[in-house]
């Protein structure tokens, strides 16, 4: 595989989009630090590092997400989008980061003080690498 945050935010919208109630990423420390920013952020209920037996070998970790919905039903990630990726890279200075539909959605960078919001980039006063927008 060659982008795994790519695969982690594709297995999310599948399972939104499958109405779920949970989808299991492998889990690295970058994608634990997405998955905190979205529980944080209210997009999912929570998270769990959890251990999942293979069929030879050790227990692998993965990162067991628990997706989030309306009251009827509806999705409460309507879009998930990856900006920056392994063939371009996308950097944005502290005055260059955008708002996700006028501050309705969330923007996720890596940046030097580790991984935050867009929001939270601006006020510490950093720019950085934008990993994707959710909404």
């Amino acid at each position: 595989m060659t982008d795994p945050i790519s695969d982690m935010i594709t297995r999310i919208r599948n399972a939104v989009s499958a109405k779920h109630a949970r989808v299991e990423v492998p889990a690295s420390r970058l994608k634990t630090d997405i998955a905190r920013i979205l529980q944080d952020e209210g997009y999912i209920q929570g998270f769990r590092l959890v251990d999942v037996p293979q069929d030879k070998g050790a227990a692998r970790p993965t990162i067991r997400m628990f997706l989030k919905y309306g009251p009827h039903g509806e999705r409460v990630i309507t879009g998930l989008e990856r900006i920056s990726r392994p063939g371009r890279r996308v950097y944005l200075g502290v005055e260059d980061v955008p708002t996700v539909l006028g501050g309705l959605g969330t923007n996720i960078l890596t940046t030097s003080r580790g991984v935050m919001t867009g929001r939270a980039a601006r006020k510490a006063g950093v720019g950085g690498e934008v990993l994707c927008n959710v909404w």
